[in-house]
């Protein structure tokens, strides 16, 4: 019999154990299963963190050094270049805002100079085929018509960093580049007198260092120049301008600038106070006269179509209309006699500031010869010998630029100059949608927790909440256009400022209804996190309070704000970054490219929200795509975003400080 036959037959109690065991065995290998314990999805988890913070940093970190750097002063190159047409060459001088590398098409090479194309066929075989080439700022505008250019390293024939290169940033044109030649003391000449030229030349005391020329202005090669002839052929002067006091050479120039400039530049912000605000001033009297005329004349009007003209109430309104025609010719009269006062002020002002010119000479930029040009010194905001800076004198002037950029107005549109009206305009609006949406967020989540009976109505209301949230924010820039604007505002004009009509004072866009539209924007954020803070207080505190006696109100005001105030907090916090970034809405109901009257000003009421106002994220837009030069626009986009990002931040971390103590003094109620 075989050894199978012969083994006894498995017991039946048996099979119970062999079941159980495999059981366990199957349990052990489940429990010590990679997913059955999450290990991936906690190494998925982790790894999008660390993806999403590598993308979050890296943007922070490209916009802080592009915003950082935008003002830092660099050095001013000379450059020649080969001109294919007849063997010579082009000049381009100025400042290198960006290198890039590219493959250039065979028949660029081909189209150069014969030495010059061995040259780059030389490059472009060590390189692999590429090349590099940098963006030149050559601004010089006036005279180019163009503010960059692109140079490949391969067409460079010479390349040197002038001495005395010369970085002017004026208030138009934007910027030059060139060399000083002399600087000019001039006095005006009438009419081209040369008898009178060299009487007021015979006049004058030249310094050491100094000559005595005459400015004439003559018409060569299409355009006219000015010139310095001797004072001796002043009978030989096309049109004779004035008489100059002249010291000539890059360091004499420069030294002379260095002395005049500042009280040049003083007699300039004194002409902009007499033009912006003493204008205005006289202005604004004269319109409020105006006002008040066409105020009376409605109101007659009014009358006489209720009741007759000769009524006492219309009598009455008519002696009150002629006492204001009266006011109002008084106010003419006198605001006539201001203007010529404030027009002989800044005739004087322009007359001192006239005297005193730049005589620059340019590289030849491209295939323009060099030529001399006078540049006043009233439309200069900074000027600067780039290469002979020293550290210091680049941080300097890194620092002065940062305090243009913060403080001053903008000029040449928007691409140079300050943002300090988008500054306040982006503060202020931000500020005041805070004030109205925390409230009335507050409230409704108040309400729709502690009073309101869970029903279809309820959770209707919660349901539309939650969606408003996901409203592109362009539609409500739409219904804030037309319902604060054109219904509200249109219905605050014809009750209050009805003589201002047909122009619209609240019935337009205005620092007032882009809160407005902003508040209702970030509402939802608002509700939805004071819901959850309010829930999150333990029940046991309301039941308590009950407990004691004090009412539901009480027990809200007492125990549950409080508690829930870091909660809510964190809602402000999230509506206040939304609401500061937003853009699109803003285009509808107020925010403009440029505005020259801030909402705050010296003139009563002194708060004007009617006004439109300018907005950081406007303005990087503005900047950014529709700017007529945008390579020289690029550097503000990034200092602008940084700027906007500095702001937010702040707010948030003055709000987030606030929430923290909140939080320590009530532990128990953190949400």
């Amino acid at each position: 019999m075989s050894d199978t036959a012969s083994s006894p037959p498995a017991s039946r109690d048996t099979e119970p154990a062999t079941l159980e065991k495999t059981i366990r065995r199957r349990r052990q290998r489940s429990s010590s299963s990679l997913f059955a314990a999450g290990e991936p999805m906690v190494w998925l988890t982790g790894g999008a963190l660390v993806i999403c913070t590598a993308m979050v940093a890296g943007l922070l970190a490209l916009v802080f050094w592009k915003g950082g750097v935008t003002f830092w002063p660099l050095p001013v190159i000379r450059v020649e270049t080969p001109v294919l047409e007849d063997g010579g060459s082009q000049v381009f001088m100025g400042e290198v805002t960006r290198v890039d590398t590219f493959r250039p098409e065979q028949s660029v090479v081909d189209a150069l100079p014969e030495a010059i194309a061995r040259q780059a066929e030389t490059q472009l075989r060590d390189r692999a085929g590429e090349a590099e080439r940098r963006l030149f700022r050559t601004g010089n505008f006036k005279l180019t018509q163009n503010h960059f250019r692109w140079v490949t390293d391969f067409e460079i024939a010479d390349e040197i960093q002038p001495e005395w290169a010369l970085v002017i940033e004026r208030l138009e044109w934007g910027r030059f580049y060139g060399f000083p030649e002399a600087f000019l003391e001039l006095t005006p000449v009438a009419g081209g007198d040369a008898d009178q030229a060299r009487a007021i030349a015979s006049g004058l005391t030249a310094t050491d260092g100094q000559e005595i020329k005459l400015l004439d202005r003559r018409f060569e090669n299409g355009a006219e120049r000015d010139v310095l002839i001797p004072v001796s052929e002043a009978g030989t002067a096309h049109n004779l301008q004035a008489v100059a006091l002249v010291a000539s050479g890059p360091e004499a120039a420069w030294e002379q600038f260095g002395e005049h400039r500042d009280a040049v530049r003083d007699r300039w912000h004194e002409r902009r106070d007499l033009e912006k605000f003493d204008t205005g001033k006289v202005s604004h009297e004269q319109e409020q006269a105006r006002l008040a005329v066409r105020a009376v004349e409605l109101e007659l009007s009014k009358i006489e179509e209720r009741q007759s003209a000769k009524s006492a109430a219309a009598v009455k309104a008519a002696a009150k209309l002629e006492q204001a025609r009266t006011r109002f010719a008084e106010v003419e009269k006198w605001a006539l006699a201001e203007f010529d006062r404030i027009r002989i002020d800044i005739d004087n002002i322009n007359q001192q500031n006239a005297k005193f010119q730049l005589l620059m000479r340019t590289a030849g930029e491209g295939a323009i010869a060099s030529e001399t040009t006078l540049i006043p010194l009233d439309q200069i905001v900074r000027a600067y010998p780039a290469n002979r800076l020293s550290l210091g004198g680049k941080v300097g002037l890194y620092l002065a630029r940062w305090k243009e950029f913060l403080v001053d107005e903008p000029r040449e549109a928007n691409a140079e100059g300050g943002v300090y009206p988008a500054i306040f305009g982006t503060v202020a609006m931000t500020l005041i949608m805070s004030i109205l949406v925390v409230p009335f967020g507050v409230l409704a989540a108040l309400y729709l927790r502690e009073y309101a009976k869970a029903g279809p109505l309820v959770s209707a209301v919660r349901i539309a909440v939650n969606n408003l949230a996901g409203v592109p924010s362009i539609v409500f820039g739409v219904f804030g256009l037309g319902f604060f604007c054109y219904v509200m505002g249109a219905s605050i004009d014809e009750l209050f400022f009805a003589a201002n009509l047909p122009n619209p004072t609240y019935g337009k866009g205005g620092l007032l209804w882009a809160s407005f539209t902003l508040a209702l924007l970030t509402l939802p954020v608002v509700i939805v996190a004071t819901e959850e803070a309010v829930a999150a207080v333990p029940s046991s505190m309301r039941e308590g309070s009950y407990a004691c006696g004090a009412s539901k109100w009480q027990t809200i005001q007492r125990i549950v704000l409080p508690r829930a105030t870091p909660g809510i907090i964190t809602g402000f916090i999230l509506a206040l970054a939304r609401g500061a970034g937003e853009v699109a809405p803003l285009m509808l109901v107020g925010a403009v490219k440029l505005a020259p009257e801030l909402p705050i000003d010296g003139i009563f009421p002194f708060v004007h929200p009617e006004r439109s106002f300018m907005h950081l994220g406007f303005h990087i837009y503005d900047v950014g795509f529709q700017s007529q030069n945008s390579e020289a626009a690029k550097p503000m986009v990034f200092t602008t975003t940084l700027l906007l990002i500095t702001i937010v931040a702040s707010l948030n971390l003055a709000t987030i400080w606030l929430r923290n103590r909140l939080r320590r003094k009530f532990a128990s109620g953190q949400f």
